[in-house]
C-alpha cells in the first residue's frame, strides 16, 4: 500500500463556514446575509492556482487560500487510496506554494524634490497698478527665487493711514499680474495685509516677507502717521511678519517713470539680504524697516540708517465751490435721469427762495425750503462748503545728518527702523510723570 498522507491543519477563521468537492472549495461567511459566498477553484494538474474573481474582490488572506489548496490535494490523494489502487498510480503533481510575500521593487532613482521657494506678499498705498508695484513684482518674478503674491489696494489709498474698513463689505477681485497670484481690494493698505494674513485668501499661512511699495513721494518723518505704504508694513509687524516700506522721492519736472525699475534695481540686494537672513532667523525683530529712495536712484550714495525725523511738508486747505465738488460730479455722472430730477426740483425751489438769497451777504450760502403737507411753513438753513487738503512744496527744513529726511536729500538711501509701540525717551517719561503727579495729586 502506498503511504498515507497525513491530513495538514488547517486553520479556519471563526467567520467562514466551509464545503469542497474534488477541485473546489465553497466559501460560505456565517453573515451571508450581507457577503456573498465565495468559490475557490484550483487546477491540480498546474503549477498555478487559480481563483474567482470574487475572491480577488475579498481579499482572502494568501495564507488561508495555501492552506484550503494543501487540503484539496490531501483529499485527492486520499480518495485514490480508497479506491482500491495499489499505490502506483500517478501522484500528483506538486502544487506551487503560494508566495504571500510581497515584491519589492528595484529601488529606483531618487526624485529631488526642490525646496519650497520663500513666500514673498506684497501691497502698496496707491493701487495695485501703480507703476511702483508693477516695477517690483516685475523683478521678483523674474528672478525666479520667490513665490510672489499680491494684495493691494485696487485705488489710490496712499494717505489712509493706519486705518481699516469696519461695517462695510470690501470687495476682493483676483487680477492678472504674470508670474504671481495677485488680488486687489477695495479697502485700505492695511486691510490688505490683515485680510491676506487671515488666510482666506492664499494656500499659505504667513509670508517670509511683506514688501508695501514701491510709493511714488517720500514717507519721511510725520509723513509716516499718513502714509498708506508704512501702514501696510507696519500691519505684518503688529502681525509678527518681517515686513519693509519702500518709497522713492518723486519731484515734478524731474523724476520719470523710469525712475521705479532704477529704484527696484537700488532695493532688490536689501530685499534678497533680508529673506535670506529672515530664513537664518538673524534678520532684526520687532522692528519694521521704511527704506527712502533718493529722486536719482542710479547715482544714490549708498545705504544709511536714519532715525524718523520731525520733517512735514506744509498743508493747506483750499476752499473750492459746489461744482468743482468730485465726489458730486463722479455721483452725478453715474445717475444722470435723478441727475435731471433733481435739477428740475433746484429751479422748482430756487424761485421760492430768489429774493431771500439777492438780499443776503453771506457767501457759499445754500438756503433750502421744504413744505410738509398739512404741517405749518417752517425754513430751514443749510450751510455746506467744500476744501481740499493740498501739500506745499515749501517744505519744513530738518537739519540733522542723521535724520532720514536729510539723508535722503543728500542723496543717500534711508533705511529708518520703526517699532510698535513707539519709544518714549527716558527724559520725556519722567516729564510727563511729574505732571500727572502734580495735576492729579492735590487740590486745584
Amino acid at each position: 500500500m502506498s503511504e498515507s498522507f497525513p491530513e495538514p491543519k488547517l486553520f479556519i477563521p471563526p467567520f467562514l463556514f466551509l464545503s469542497s468537492s474534488q477541485d473546489t472549495i465553497f466559501v460560505t461567511p456565517f453573515d451571508s446575509a450581507t457577503l456573498p459566498p465565495l468559490k475557490l477553484r484550483f487546477a491540480t494538474s498546474q503549477s498555478h492556482m487559480m481563483t474567482s474573481s470574487s475572491v480577488t474582490k475579498n481579499n482572502l488572506p494568501p495564507s488561508l487560500v495555501s492552506n484550503l489548496q494543501s487540503v484539496l490535494i490531501s483529499r485527492r490523494a486520499g480518495a485514490g487510496c480508497d479506491d482500491g489502487g495499489d499505490g502506483g498510480g500517478e501522484e500528483p503533481p506538486p502544487m506551487k506554494p503560494v508566495d504571500d510575500s510581497v515584491e519589492v521593487p528595484a529601488e529606483a532613482d531618487p526624485v529631488e524634490v526642490p525646496p519650497e521657494k520663500p513666500v514673498v506678499l506684497i501691497t502698496n498705498g496707491e493701487g495695485i497698478e501703480s507703476p511702483g508695484l508693477v516695477a517690483l513684482v516685475e523683478a521678483l518674478v523674474s528672478g525666479g527665487r520667490f513665490d510672489v503674491n499680491v494684495c493691494a489696494p485696487q485705488s489710490d489709498k496712499s494717505v489712509s493711514g493706519h486705518s481699516v474698513t469696519l461695517k462695510e463689505t470690501i470687495t476682493v477681485s483676483s487680477a492678472e499680474i504674470s508670474g504671481a497670484t495677485a488680488f486687489e481690494v477695495s479697502g485700505t493698505p492695511v486691510d490688505c495685509i490683515s485680510l491676506a494674513l487671515s488666510g482666506a485668501l492664499f494656500s499659505w499661512s504667513k509670508p517670509t516677507l511683506v514688501i508695501s511699495g514701491i510709493n511714488k513721494g517720500i514717507s519721511c518723518g510725520h509723513h509716516m502717521f499718513y502714509s498708506g505704504v508704512v501702514a501696510g508694513a507696519r500691519e505684518a509687524l503688529v502681525n509678527g511678519v518681517p515686513s519693509l516700506s519702500i518709497s522713492l522721492n518723486w519731484k515734478k519736472d524731474e523724476s520719470h517713470e523710469s525712475d521705479f525699475k532704477d529704484a527696484v534695481d537700488v532695493c532688490l540686494p536689501l530685499i534678497h539680504a533680508a529673506i535670506r537672513d529672515i530664513e537664518k532667523g538673524i534678520f532684526p525683530t520687532h522692528c519694521s524697516l521704511d527704506v527712502e529712495i533718493p529722486t536719482s536712484p542710479s547715482t544714490n550714495k549708498g545705504f544709511k540708517v536714519t532715525k524718523q525725523s520731525l520733517w512735514r511738508s506744509t498743508t493747506h486747505w483750499q476752499a473750492v465751490s459746489a461744482n468743482r465738488h468730485p465726489s458730486g460730479g463722479q455721483f452725478m455722472s453715474k445717475h444722470q435721469s435723478l441727475g435731471i430730477q433733481l435739477a428740475q426740483l433746484s429751479r422748482d425751489a430756487s424761485a421760492a427762495g430768489a429774493a431771500r438769497r439777492f438780499n443776503s451777504q453771506r457767501k457759499n450760502v445754500e438756503v433750502v425750503e421744504s413744505v410738509a403737507a398739512g404741517k405749518p411753513y417752517t425754513q430751514k438753513e443749510t450751510v455746506r462748503k467744500y476744501f481740499r487738503l493740498e501739500f506745499m512744496e515749501k517744505e519744513q527744513e530738518d537739519t540733522d545728518e542723521d535724520m532720514d529726511f536729510r539723508a535722503l536729500e543728500n542723496g543717500f538711501v534711508a533705511v529708518t527702523p520703526l517699532h510698535v509701540p513707539s519709544l518714549v525717551e527716558s527724559e520725556m517719561q519722567r516729564l510727563a510723570s511729574d505732571w500727572i503727579a502734580s495735576a492729579l495729586g492735590g487740590d486745584n
